[in-house]
């Protein structure tokens, strides 16, 4: 691979619009830099992207046709809908008899609440036979009579039979409005639910068109030639083409950034990434080497949009300190920024000159009760960062990072009011303020079943060194501040994966409808531009709902780095032992491929089976999988068919409840195969053989089992 090559991502915030380069061998970190996010230039932020994108190639004496991988992220979905500026959505219900009862029922929408006394534009036309042009047209000319600027069709059922909504569509195409039918948002049943995420992606569709059409032009125009992508909302990236259809994907994406970056920079494979900003920090999860996601919840009703699940606690580095009656009653959720206040271990020994603590109320409305210093040099807000740096968890060359006896001094005149010492007043701020961020933590970590011994707490973000230090300390758990953590964000776009997921309602689903899914979702990230030889497709049959779901991802290149360090067999049995949490001379190596290595220790127990916890280490030395109990056996391409048939049998329990297959993975060639979403064992052993399908019949394959109780 040519080592010139490079992977860039551009972040656009609300304030700035960050870009970095990555080598794309190596993925280390080549060059960054800031520029004031272009919301009123004429060419939106189209403007200030291209602008990032020219100092970034200055910066690193690079050149646009060095570029492989250009990916962007941006806020503008989510705002459009914060701030209610958003297009007039014409919504077509479809439907005779009882189906037009529920499709007229759908014009209810035009009362969601955009913001505070401002309700999404809707306007509601109906046409009871699809193939009708004469009543189609009839249907859109009321509707642009009425202010619609954005087209809609809905139907019942159809998931099932799409003919109708895109009869209407075609019948309305010569219009020339942006259009979209509710079967191409989601194949998920229930009108009301699909129909109301197809009407907020169409609210926002005509904006984004055109800041999809200015971005593409002016990167071509740079000279720019891979294809770009755009960050999505599940800690994915997707082609232009793909956001320009549901541009919907793209809300929230700001904090799946900041994780994808955790997932792939860091190699987290189970924990907690918090991404702490001045004001606010973002709590999400990984586990087992994947983002948590769920169905997200806009405008106040649940969607059907997968976005990462993540939850936000009012904490940051700027989060000012709250005092009465002589302790520390709060911090947050007003910040020094919101204030309109330094921070005050940014200040210089001069400016910090007889200050003295007085309390204030940063806006109207709020308590009077935020610690200020007025001193020589003005006012200050106290603040978690001047905690952190006091305590001297802020390390050198990070974006908080201020000399610590400054941070000391401003804490001072604080710890006179509460009658302690300097490193008592400190650690009684930050307390306050982790713990609020620590009761979330500790419900996500519940909620997905972390183990809290394994699972490490990664913290990014400019703020990130005032909250993630003292919260490891804290609660016990490992953790870290992530490297170049205050553009984790724009990394994470740099070095996401195009991703694709599929859903389907398919009651008793057979083995060849599960596959066709899979196929559906690998088809679909390797038309963006996925290498097809990499992608690697999670499948999930959840028999409560019916929902067969294939999650698809895959890297625009093959990604065959040649790093500049490989952990050895010493470092790979370490960091297996340390989270066996066992003597490394009881940690026996059980399997390996070329790219991973399987380590595992007994536990015999009385009158109980032995227990085998398992860990699988990559190359790098990083955990990939956790597994308290396991079943490893290695075979070939060749005997795997035989040899997972026997497994799966033996292993594959029934009761009340159904049956409940093995949760099975598999090592093969660079990957691991998670086929642990699949219960019946027909289809799970079927989708064994379709990871096995084009490879040679030598290679080894390692099997790593799980029995579900």
């Amino acid at each position: 691979m040519d080592t010139s090559r490079i992977r860039v991502g551009i972040d656009v915030g609300g304030t700035f619009t960050d870009a970095v380069a990555v080598d794309a061998t190596t993925l280390e970190l080549l060059g960054q830099v800031k520029v004031p996010t272009s919301h009123h230039h004429a060419d939106g932020v189209a403007h200030g992207i291209v602008e990032a994108l020219d100092r970034l190639m200055e910066q690193t004496g690079r050149a646009p046709a060095d570029i492989s991988f250009l990916a962007h992220g941006t806020t503008q979905a989510t705002n459009a809908l914060l701030e209610g500026d958003v297009a007039t959505v014409g919504l077509i219900g479809i439907g005779t008899g009882p189906s037009a009862v529920f499709t007229r029922r759908l014009a209810s929408f035009g009362k969601l609440e955009l913001t505070p006394g401002k309700r999404l534009p809707l306007v509601y036309a109906h046409v009871a036979d699809p193939d009708d042009t004469a009543a189609v047209h009839r249907a859109v000319d009321r509707l642009k009579e009425a202010g619609a600027q954005v087209l809609v069709a809905s139907q019942p059922f159809s998931v099932d039979r799409p003919e109708g909504e895109r009869a209407v569509l075609d019948a309305a195409r010569p219009y020339g409005l942006p259009m979209t039918a509710a079967h191409e948002i989601t194949s998920l049943y229930g009108l009301h639910k699909r129909t109301r995420t197809a009407v907020v992606n169409a609210a926002i569709l005509p904006r984004m068109l055109a800041t999809a059409d200015l971005v593409d032009a002016s990167i071509t125009k740079a000279g720019v030639t891979a294809p770009l992508m755009v960050m999505r909302c599940d800690g994915g990236v997707m082609a232009l083409d793909e956001m320009r259809r549901r541009p919907l994907l793209t809300v929230l994406s700001g904090p799946a950034a900041g994780v994808a970056g955790a997932l792939m920079r860091e190699r987290v494979s189970e924990g907690v990434f918090l991404e702490t900003g001045g004001t606010s920090t973002d709590i999400s999860v990984v586990r087992r080497g994947k983002v948590a996601v769920r169905h997200a919840t806009i405008l106040g009703k649940t969607s059907y949009l997968n976005a990462l699940d993540v939850r936000t606690v009012g904490v940051g580095g700027g989060s000012m300190v709250r005092i009465g009656d002589g302790r520390v009653t709060g911090v947050g959720p007003r910040s020094a920024h919101i204030a309109g206040l330094p921070y005050a271990c940014f200040a210089s020994p001069a400016e910090l000159r007889d200050a003295t603590v007085d309390t204030v109320r940063p806006m109207d409305g709020d308590p009077a009760d935020y610690a200020v210093l007025d001193a020589a040099g003005g006012r200050f807000a106290v603040t978690m960062t001047c905690a952190a740096n006091a305590l001297g968890r802020v390390p050198e060359g990070d974006f908080a990072h201020g000399d610590p006896e400054t941070a000391r001094a401003a804490i001072a005149p604080l710890a006179a009011v509460l009658g302690t010492d300097i490193t008592t007043a400190a650690t009684l701020v930050l307390d306050a303020g982790v713990a609020q961020v620590r009761t979330v933590v500790d419900a996500m970590i519940r909620d997905y079943r972390l183990d809290k011994d394994t699972a490490v707490v990664v913290g990014g973000g400019g703020g990130a060194a005032s909250v993630t230090p003292h919260l490891a300390l804290s609660s016990g758990m490992e953790g870290r501040i992530a490297r170049h953590n205050e553009v984790i964000s724009p990394i994470g776009v740099a070095l996401a994966l195009v991703r694709e997921q599929v859903e389907r309602i398919v009651p008793g689903a057979s083995q060849e409808q599960i596959l066709a899914v899979r196929a559906e979702a690998e088809r679909a990230v390797v038309a963006q531009g996925a290498a097809a030889e990499g992608v690697e497709v999670e499948v999930t049959v959840d028999p409560q709902t019916s929902t067969v779901r294939a999650v698809a991802t895959g890297a625009t290149e093959l990604r065959t780095q040649d790093r500049a360090h490989r952990a050895d067999d010493t470092e790979r049995l370490r960091a297996a032992a340390a989270s066996l949490k066992a003597d490394p001379a009881a940690v026996r190596v059980l399997a390996g491929t070329a790219a991973h290595t399987v380590y595992g220790t007994e536990t015999r127990r009385r009158l109980r089976p032995t227990r085998h916890a398992v860990r699988i280490v990559d190359m790098d030395g990083v955990v990939r999988h956790h597994a308290a109990d396991a079943h490893v056996e290695t075979t070939t391409v060749a005997g795997a068919p035989e040899v997972l048939a026997r497994l799966v049998g033996e292993s594959t329990s029934y009761g009340d409840g159904g049956v409940r297959a093995p949760a099975l993975r598999l090592l093969l060639g660079s990957r691991i195969a998670d086929l642990s979403g699949v219960l019946d064992p027909q289809p799970l052993l079927a989708l064994a053989r379709s990871e096995l399908r084009a490879r040679a019949a030598h290679e080894p394959v390692v099997a790593v089992l799980e029995v579900r109780s």
